[in-house]
């Protein structure tokens, strides 16, 4: 547990909807379960519905709210701006964030752009040299089965790497009449299960196996083009619940990549698998073993060690609680499972560490930016149907 009395790091948290309720269990949970080297200090948070973001701060345990976002970046009270808005508004926040002096947690995926990702990559680089430090919130990263598993691939457990298989599976839009949201605007969103889902595991695996993907050759579905407009829908088409509104968005991308190592990679985002919630499945097979992972059993990491006589070999299910596995031991007795919600928490933790440590955090804006070439070239080659897509490094 954190004392009170290391150093304060003041919180201003933008955004208080899913991704907000998520980082803010994070900041109150964190010093509690681990010995930090500064305190969260939980602010204030911002949202422009002065009514709706008092009743978030109450609920989420916020000091104070503000309604414009400029606000919180120009308080004297507040050391970090944790971005948890749509995606158009990423580069504008953080890029002021930076310049401002203040330390920037930014939602995955980094920005809409390839364009608005090198802007926000340079400016924390710049930010960077002042101290002030920048990070991507790929949290998934924070599953400890999924830090065990490039664990094994850095100890050389996996071998040469030659295949890489990934999937990101929901179900929430694959009603035809799910209302409209801001994530089916390209406008607001980027992209659609492409950026939301499929960043996720471009991530993941580029972190698992220490590569990065080089080209890509894609496919993007929408599936249904328009969806009926919510009760509340005057920002998205100025019609307030009556009517219909485009979707411009994918609902589902499929893509090939190739590895700077030479591995083969399969790829897969949709939410319009049935039965799926939130299956993120990797499968890695190298030259002496392999590894596999299922969200929907997150505790669980799969391992093959190839050089085990066949009379025995088989997939061995390790069970990612005990105490000498990453981050676990800060919480319960081995055995008993962590959850979503976790990976925010050891985000805040690593996090922390590195502003007090004045090193860069990682998956840094660079690392961002990476993914959003991986996006683009992914569109790129959907949208003219070229066999094969080069990623710029």
């Amino acid at each position: 547990m954190t004392s009170p009395d290391r150093p304060p790091l003041r919180v201003g948290l933008i955004g208080y909807a899913f991704m907000g309720a998520a980082h803010s269990q994070a900041w109150r949970t964190a010093p509690h379960f681990f010995d930090l080297p500064l305190h969260p200090e939980l602010t204030v948070l911002a949202g422009r519905d002065a009514a709706r973001v008092a009743a978030a701060a109450g609920t989420l345990g916020w000091s104070s709210t503000e309604t414009d976002w400029h606000r919180v970046i120009e308080r004297d009270d507040v050391d970090l701006v944790d971005v948890c808005t749509p995606g158009d508004t990423h580069a504008e926040i953080a890029i002021a964030a930076l310049e401002a002096g203040k330390h920037v947690l930014c939602e995955k995926p980094l920005a809409n752009s390839v364009a608005e990702a090198e802007a926000m990559a340079e400016a924390a680089a710049k930010a960077a040299t002042r101290g002030v430090r920048s990070m991507v919130g790929f949290t998934y990263r924070r599953v400890p089965a999924i830090a065990l598993a490039r664990k094994l691939v850095a100890d050389g457990r996996l071998g040469d790497i030659r295949h890489v298989r990934a999937q990101y599976l929901q179900d929430w839009i694959a009603d035809p009449a799910a209302p409209m949201s801001w994530r089916l605007e390209k406008d607001k969103a980027g992209s659609g299960a492409l950026g939301d889902i499929g960043a996720h595991i471009v991530d993941l695996t580029q972190y698992i196996t220490g590569q990065q993907l080089t080209g890509v050759s894609a496919m993007l579905e929408t599936f249904v083009t328009e969806r009926p407009l919510p009760a509340s829908a005057g920002s998205l088409s100025g019609v307030g619940g009556e009517g219909t509104g485009t979707v411009t968005v994918d609902d589902a991308a499929v893509f090939l990549g190739r590895f700077t190592g030479g591995a083969l990679g399969v790829f897969e985002a949709t939410r319009f698998a049935l039965g799926r919630k939130n299956g993120i499945r990797i499968e890695i097979n190298g030259s002496a073993g392999s590894l596999a992972f299922d969200f929907e059993d997150m505790n669980v990491l799969e391992f093959f060690d190839g050089s085990e006589p066949a009379e025995t070999a088989g997939f061995r299910r390790v069970i990612v609680t005990e105490p000498e596995h990453p981050y676990v031991a800060a919480w319960w007795p081995a055995g008993h499972g962590l959850g979503y919600e976790h990976g925010f928490t050891h985000q805040v933790v690593d996090l922390v560490t590195a502003i007090a440590e004045n090193t860069d955090p990682a998956p840094s804006f660079a690392d961002g930016l990476q993914v959003q070439r991986v996006l683009d070239a992914v569109e790129r080659s959907a949208g003219d149907r070229s066999t094969w897509t080069e990623i710029p490094s």
